[in-house]
C-alpha cells in the first residue's frame, strides 16, 4: 500500500474535540448509558473494586534503587510494577471521575496520578534507554503511550482539570514526544516491521492530532504525521498477505491495536479522507485474532504470546464493526479491567468506548487455517464433546521475538493444552541479549521438535522451513513440512514432518517424521513438551497426558522402535513465577539412514 498523503488534508482539519469519542460529541450521555448499561456491570465492579484498593494504599515512589537494577543485575520486574501501578492509578482514577463526575475523591486521586506521572524523570523504562541517545531525547514504547494518555485526558476532561495541570501535560508531551521525534530522529523503530513502530509511531501522532489544533501548528503536525505515516507503513510491511502476527497474538493486540486508535483518531479529525481501514492487507490483519483460539482462552501462542489470552473487548467489536469478515468475540472473552499488567490507558478506555459496535455470539465456532506466508495451520473443532484445538507452525529463526520452534505444535481440548508452547518468559537483559536461547521458552529445547545428534535447532534467517502442503477439508486438516534447513548436521539430507488433524467426535493427530541421512546418526530424539506430567498406561507404548476437566490425550508410539523418557524442567513465566514443563523424549533405539517416525495423538474421556 503507498504511503497516504497528508498535507493537503492537515491543512482543512478542524480542531480535535469530543466528536472524536462519543456520539455526537456528547460524553455526559454516553457515561450515563455506561453507569446504567447491563453490559458494563463487570467493568464496574472491576474498576470500582481497584478504586478501592489503591486508596487503601500509598503512591510508591520510582526511586533511583529501583531504576538501577536492570544496569546492576538485568531484570526489570520491580521497577516496572511500581512503573505500571502509577499508570493503574491514571486509569481507574481517570474511568471513575468520567463516570461520576460529581466525586472529589475520585478527581483529587487522579490529579495525583498525573502530577505523578508528569513529575517522573523519565517515561522510558530503564530497559530502553541506552548510552547512545541521551534521557531527554529516549523514547520507547512506554513514553509514547504515556504522552498519548495524557493529551488524550487533556481533551476528554478540557476544563475539569487545573489550567496548570493542562499545560504541564501539553508542555512535556511536546518536550518529551515532539521535539526529539522531529528534531533528535530517526530512531530505529521508525522503520521497525513489528509492533515497535505501530505503538510509538501511533501513539505520537495520536498525540499530535489532539494537541495540535491552533493555525500556527499546522506545519508541526504536518510533519509529524508525515513521519508517523511512513512508521506505519513500516509497520505493515512485517505482515505477510495473510495477515498473520508472527510475534504472537499479544502482540497483535498491542502493536496492532495501537495501529487501529492512531487510524481511527485519523480518520476522524481528516473527515474520513486518510483512511487507513480501507487497505486490503490491513482487512486481513484484523482477522487473525479469531483465527489464534483454539477453545476457551486456549490460543495459539507461538513467539513472545501468553498461551491463554483474553480479548480487548473495544478493539475487538470496533474492528468487527468495521469488516464483514470479523468476528464479534464472545463477551466471555472480555479482558478484566485489572488484567493488563502493563495497564495500558487507550486499551482500558476503548473497551468501554467501543463496546456497543458489534454483536454478542456465544462463542467462536470452528474453524480451519492456513497462514500460507506465515507457515501456520490452526484448526478449530467443535465436536458434541467440547471444542478442540491444533497449530502448527513453519517460518524462519528470525521471526521477531523469535523462538527457534520449526516444527513446533500444539494441542489444546476443552480450553485446556496437552502439547503446549511455553510462550513468553521473564523478560530480563540476557532474554533480550546473547544468551536469548538458554532460555527454554525460546530455544529449541522447549518446543515439540526433534534433536538430532544431541544438537537443537539454532537461530538464523537461513533457518527455514519449506511449506509442501498445507490442505483443508470438512474430516481433516493436513500439513507437510520441510525441516532439514532448521538443522546443523552434514548428514541430514531430508526431515519431512506430516501432521494430519483428523476432525472426530474425539480428535486424532498423526505425526510423521520421515528422516533421510547421508550415514545414520548417532542420536535421534523426538521431543514434545508439556505442562501436564505423562502418565504410563497400562497399555504399552501409550503415555496419558490427564487436564483436571475429565479430559486426555493418549500418545500412542512405538515401543520395539523408540524409548521413553520424561523429564522435570523448570523455568520463569513471563511475570517472573516459577513453573515447571514436562520434556516427553523419544529417542530411536537404532538410528538409521532412513528412518520413519510415527506417533497417534487420541483425545479421549476420562
Amino acid at each position: 500500500m503507498d504511503i497516504i498523503p497528508i498535507s493537503d488534508q492537515v491543512r482543512c482539519m478542524p480542531p480535535a474535540g469530543l466528536n472524536l469519542y462519543y456520539p455526537d460529541g456528547d460524553g455526559d450521555a454516553f457515561w450515563s448509558e455506561v453507569r446504567s448499561g447491563e453490559e458494563y456491570t463487570a467493568d464496574l465492579e472491576e474498576i470500582r473494586s481497584e478504586a478501592e484498593r489503591l486508596l487503601a494504599v500509598p503512591a510508591e515512589a520510582l526511586t533511583y534503587s529501583l531504576f538501577s537494577l536492570f544496569a546492576r543485575q538485568g531484570t526489570r520486574l520491580e521497577y516496572e510494577r511500581e512503573y505500571f501501578e502509577k499508570r493503574r492509578r491514571l486509569n481507574t482514577f481517570a474511568i471513575l471521575s468520567l463516570l461520576e463526575p460529581q466525586s472529589e475523591r475520585y478527581k483529587a486521586a487522579l490529579l495525583d496520578a498525573i502530577w505523578a506521572i508528569c513529575g517522573e524523570v523519565t517515561w522510558c523504562l530503564p530497559a530502553h534507554i541506552g548510552e547512545d541517545r541521551p534521557v531527554k531525547a529516549a523514547i520507547d514504547l512506554f513514553a509514547a503511550e504515556t504522552g498519548f494518555t495524557l493529551a488524550e485526558l487533556r481533551l476528554l476532561f478540557g476544563e475539569r482539570l487545573p489550567q496548570i495541570v493542562r499545560t504541564v501535560i501539553a508542555e512535556l508531551v511536546d518536550k518529551r514526544l515532539f521535539r526529539p521525534f522531529l528534531e533528535n530522529g530517526p530512531y530505529d523503530w521508525e522503520e521497525a516491521e513489528h509492533n515497535w513502530s505501530a505503538v510509538c509511531a501511533g501513539s505520537i501522532g495520536s498525540a499530535a492530532l489532539l494537541l495540535l489544533n491552533e493555525e500556527t501548528d499546522r506545519e508541526r503536525l504536518e510533519r509529524i504525521l508525515e513521519r508517523t505515516q511512513r512508521c506505519m507503513e513500516f509497520y505493515l510491511r512485517g505482515f505477510g498477505d495473510d495477515g498473520a502476527c508472527l510475534e504472537g497474538l499479544g502482540y497483535w493486540n498491542y502493536g496492532f491495536g495501537y495501529f487501529v486508535y492512531y487510524a481511527d483518531l485519523l480518520y476522524g479529525r481528516s473527515g474520513g479522507t486518510l483512511d487507513w481501514f480501507a487497505g486490503e492487507k490491513v482487512r486481513r490483519i484484523a482477522g487473525f485474532q479469531q483465527k489464534c483460539f483454539l477453545g476457551g482462552k486456549a490460543v495459539a501462542n507461538f513467539s513472545d504470546a501468553l498461551p491463554y489470552a483474553s480479548i480487548h473487548i473495544g478493539l475487538s467489536r470496533y474492528l468487527a464493526g468495521k469488516y464483514a469478515e470479523v468476528e464479534s468475540p464472545p463477551l466471555a472473552l472480555r479482558a478484566d479491567f485489572r488484567e493488563d499488567h502493563c495497564s495500558r490507558w487507550a486499551p482500558a478506555l476503548r473497551n468501554l468506548l467501543w463496546r456497543s459496535r458489534a454483536g454478542n455470539p456465544a462463542d467462536f465456532g470452528s474453524g480451519d487455517y492456513a497462514l500460507r506466508d506465515a507457515g501456520w495451520l490452526i484448526s478449530r473443532s467443535v465436536s458434541e464433546n467440547g471444542v478442540f484445538g491444533f497449530a502448527a507452525k513453519g517460518g524462519h529463526n528470525d521471526e521477531p521475538h523469535n523462538h527457534n520452534d520449526l516444527g513446533h505444535f500444539i494441542m489444546a481440548g476443552g480450553g485446556a493444552f496437552f502439547l503446549s508452547d511455553l510462550g513468553c518468559g521473564e523478560y530480563t537483559k540476557d532474554y533480550f541479549g546473547e544468551g536469548r536461547y538458554d532460555y527454554d521458552c525460546n530455544g529449541a529445547q522447549g518446543h515439540s521438535v526433534p534433536i538430532i545428534d544431541g544438537k537443537y535447532q539454532p537461530a538464523g534467517r537461513s533457518r527455514t522451513a519449506t511449506i509442501l502442503d498445507q490442505s483443508l477439508s470438512e474430516s481433516e486438516v493436513r500439513m507437510s513440512a520441510e525441516l532439514s534447513a532448521a538443522y546443523e548436521c552434514k548428514r541430514l539430507e531430508s526431515l519431512t514432518r506430516t501432521w494430519v488433524w483428523r476432525k472426530m467426535a474425539w480428535p486424532e493427530l498423526e505425526l510423521y517424521d520421515a528422516y533421510r541421512f547421508a550415514a545414520p546418526p548417532d542420536r535421534l530424539t523426538e521431543r514434545f513438551v508439556s505442562l501436564l506430567k505423562p502418565i504410563k498406561s497400562e497399555e504399552a507404548g501409550v503415555l496419558l497426558l490427564r487436564s483436571d476437566r475429565a479430559l486426555g490425550v493418549e500418545l500412542h508410539y512405538d515401543v520395539r522402535h523408540l524409548r521413553a523418557e520424561v523429564s522435570e524442567r523448570p523455568f520463569r513465566n513471563h511475570f517472573g513465577e516459577n513453573a515447571f514443563w514436562y520434556a516427553i523424549d523419544f529417542h530411536v533405539i537404532e538410528p538409521k539412514a532412513n528412518e520413519d517416525v510415527y506417533f497417534l495423538f487420541k483425545f479421549v474421556h476420562i
